[in-house]
């Protein structure tokens, strides 16, 4: 054989190499795939031997920016989001849920952060985002996508980085407003830069980014917690991820015989069960019943679903004092995910007697509702925060040591004994186990 055919047949081998190598990564991570929960795809929650794609971060989108109508034309904003659990790569999902136009996203970026809560990058983390192989994507009006995926080492409970760009008015932002993390923008096109330094203005905000799932051969599935406040963790130490699906994630993590699953919020600040809040309300988010399919059974390899609503049902305007309608809406938030096939937990309503709205009539129904639920067969499981948060000496009120000082939302004690007070085995035992409430 002579040395020309030799060089011609090692190129063709190594060819063959580079296809086989891109074939193996776009197979766990290209754009052509569209992940659909529960049907076998990358978006199920296949052994955790063989890899699959699961939520490591989540929040929902809960309203448009009141103060910013044109968005944030020529600035990037750097997220700061928390992961749940570690991988070997990553993709995001971008949100226009609430804009009136289509939204031009011109560059986009992920990045694990070099310290907590900081915006500069991790030597060697900072990537690059495709959608569909192109840098730009513009998400039409009350649309999503997701980006192609990255290789990237995701650590767990680390701080990430998502950064978008758009170079023109969008309209309305899609955001979470109570964030309790600061995030940051600056002014001009910065998404790639490792060095935070440009990022002079902070904001306790999440805009457009609703997701971010890894590549992992270590996790089962994830729980999603759909709830309020008391979830959303509005007085939890800002920057310290101390709401209580952080501690139960945490447990998951490091528990001897714990499941391996992440855990994926999805509580708005004054959400309630069957009423929508206003489109620019910061604090109310549509109803749990509208976004349960969006926020919840649609994420990434969710397998169990927590739920924690019903105080702003009982104590917004209009107040619901039917205690038979609040427990049928819950039933029927678990009814939509026994049809996906998916495990439902659900908890019991938390004292706040001391709190400007209570009243004994509120009392009375939260007592019906709790009751109504330990004694419903609608559920998997029952986490009885009730029963975890309680004062034993007043039993309408929350315990001292667990009341964030307004009467109604706990401290960041209140919220690790929230955690507590789950079964862990419950979140992963079959519909129709017997599970400790």
């Amino acid at each position: 054989m002579s040395k020309n055919m030799g060089y011609a047949l090692l190129a063709g081998f190594a060819a063959i190499v580079v296809l086989v190598s891109g074939a193996i990564f776009m197979s766990f991570g290209g754009a052509e795939e569209s992940p659909k929960p529960g049907t076998g795809g990358r978006g199920s929650a296949a052994p955790a031997s063989s890899g699959s794609w699961i939520g490591t971060w989540a929040t929902a989108a809960a309203a448009a920016e009141p103060n910013a109508p044109q968005g944030y034309p020529g600035r990037s904003i750097r997220n700061v989001l928390h992961s749940s659990i570690s991988g070997t790569a990553a993709r995001i999902q971008l949100s226009n849920l609430f804009g009136t136009q289509p939204l031009l996203i011109s560059h986009a970026t992920l990045a694990v952060a070099a310290a907590p809560s900081a915006p500069n990058a991790a030597p060697g983390t900072m990537r690059r985002l495709t959608f569909g192989t192109q840098e730009s994507v513009t998400i039409p009006p009350g649309g999503m996508v997701t980006s192609d995926a990255v290789r990237l080492n995701v650590p767990h409970a680390a701080d990430l980085l998502v950064t978008t760009y758009s170079p023109e008015p969008s309209g309305p932002v899609t955001y979470h407003p109570f964030a309790r993390q600061t995030s940051y923008l600056a002014e001009g096109e910065h998404t790639g830069s490792e060095d935070g330094t440009a990022y002079n203005q902070q904001s306790p905000y999440w805009r457009y980014v609703t997701g971010v799932d890894v590549w992992t051969t270590e996790t089962e599935g994830a729980v999603v917690v759909i709830g309020d406040s008391i979830t959303d963790g509005i007085t939890s130490s800002p920057g310290a991820n101390r709401r209580w699906p952080d501690f139960l994630g945490e447990r998951l993590r490091t528990e001897r015989g714990a499941p391996a699953y992440s855990v994926l919020n999805a509580g708005i600040s004054g959400n309630r069960i069957l009423i929508d809040g206003s489109r620019y309300s910061p604090n109310n988010g549509p109803s749990a019943l509208t976004r349960m399919d969006r926020d919840v059974l649609t994420r990434t390899g969710v397998r169990t679903v927590v739920l924690q609503l019903g105080i702003n049902d009982l104590i917004k305007r209009p107040q619901q004092r039917d205690a038979a309608l609040l427990v049928q809406g819950l039933e029927q938030l678990a009814e939509q995910a026994h049809n996906r096939g998916h495990r439902v937990l659900v908890g019991t309503l938390t004292p706040f007697a001391g709190h400007r709205m209570h009243t004994p009539r509120v009392e009375a129904v939260r007592q019906q509702v709790n009751d109504r639920l330990r004694a419903s067969e609608a559920f998997d499981g029952l986490i009885d925060f009730d029963a975890a948060l309680r004062d034993p000496a007043a039993p309408q009120q929350l315990r001292a040591a667990y009341d964030s000082g307004d009467r109604l939302h706990p401290s960041d004690n209140g919220f690790r004994a929230m955690a507590q007070a789950v079964d862990l085995q419950s979140i992963r035992a079959g519909k129709g186990s017997p599970v400790a409430g």
